[in-house]
């Protein structure tokens, strides 16, 4: 067993085929909105900025941990696409990718063994095609729901259209909150939203968008994040990708800490997405150390992290090849679909 094999598997994948394990860690059954601890939570943005500003800044892993990390990180990319052209052959293309996210040859010379990704993220019209696609990989087939991305729509509607991407198959749902509720402070309307939202998911998990460039504040992002994770959200999730800003590093690390303040006070772990504008090999390797040394070794898995991000896979498998043979090769020979 090489020493890249050797990190790989310690960071919680066996030899062999490396599917993506299923999600059986208890979910999270929220509890009763506790209004005292959201006035409390706050996020001093100064230090979060500091801290943040550190993360990448740090020397990076090098060498067979290095490569360890980049297809650790490939195993937590929930590629995705959202387009109004999409059509279920590009769908079909992408659950291909999903499948064989890299190329054999680099993951034979990398003594690496077969990974698949985190799971398929599309719109409720492509759950069916993604699930025919990705029959026996064991692949998850994520949906974005209630009205994304705006999340504007009739709230009957958006219940709805859950219940139906369950019904399709889809056994996980990105859901929207409405951002109105942030930005007026009434944390009861948006945990009763959210804890409708849980409801109609039945045994689907849900992730919960946040929309945090649109949020105003880091203190409205801590405060959402506990509200949502109180109504029984399995993920936060930073972004819809549509927001003039998504994911950064800051808003990342106020997130997750709300993360750990949950899990602290109910044992609960509750997962994290960064999604939009993470699409370079070096940004995955800074976000992996931020969940490292703030949640801990459990969030290094599928399980509790997720990319949302389909970019970020090319050029991934571009720096395994170039450390595979030493030498860089165009873009257009890792296409996504």
């Amino acid at each position: 067993m090489t020493q890249t094999t050797k990190t790989f598997a310690a960071t919680g994948h066996q030899t062999g085929h490396a599917q993506l394990p299923q999600l059986h860690l208890p979910r999270n059954e929220g509890m009763a909105l506790d209004l005292d601890w959201v006035a409390r939570a706050t996020a001093n943005r100064s230090a979060i900025e500091r801290r943040a500003a550190t993360i990448g800044t740090r020397r990076s892993v090098k060498k067979a941990y290095q490569t360890a990390w980049l297809a650790r990180a490939v195993t937590m990319i929930d590629l995705t696409t959202l387009s109004g052209d999409d059509t279920k052959a590009r769908v079909a293309r992408l659950c291909e990718k999903a499948k064989q996210p890299v190329r054999a040859d680099i993951l034979e010379r990398l003594g690496l063994p077969q990974i698949t990704v985190g799971a398929v993220c599309v719109y409720h019209d492509m759950v069916e095609p993604a699930l025919k696609a990705l029959e026996g990989s064991g692949i998850p087939v994520a949906a974005v729901s209630t009205g994304f991305p705006a999340g504007l729509s009739p709230f009957h509607l958006r219940v709805a259209e859950i219940k139906e991407s369950v019904a399709a198959g889809a056994q996980e749902i990105d859901i929207v909150i409405s951002r109105r509720h942030v930005l007026e402070g009434n944390w009861q309307a948006l945990y009763d939203e959210m804890r409708e939202f849980r409801t109609a998911c039945g045994a689907a998990h849900v992730k919960a968008i946040l929309a945090t460039g649109e949020l105003g504040t880091l203190r409205n992002v801590a405060r959402a994040s506990l509200v949502c994770m109180m109504a029984g959200a399995d993920f936060i999730k930073t972004s819809t990708g549509k927001e003039a800003v998504n994911a950064t590093l800051p808003v990342s690390l106020t997130m997750i800490r709300a993360i750990r303040a949950y899990e602290a006070r109910t044992g609960f772990k509750v997962g994290y997405k960064p999604a939009g504008g993470i699409s370079k090999a070096k940004d995955a390797l800074t976000y992996l150390a931020l969940m490292k040394e703030e949640l801990g070794q459990a969030w290094m898995s599928a399980q509790l992290f997720r990319f949302g991000a389909s970019s970020l896979l090319g050029d991934i498998e571009r720096q395994l090849e170039h450390q595979a043979t030493g030498a860089y090769s165009a873009r257009y020979n890792h296409p996504m679909a």
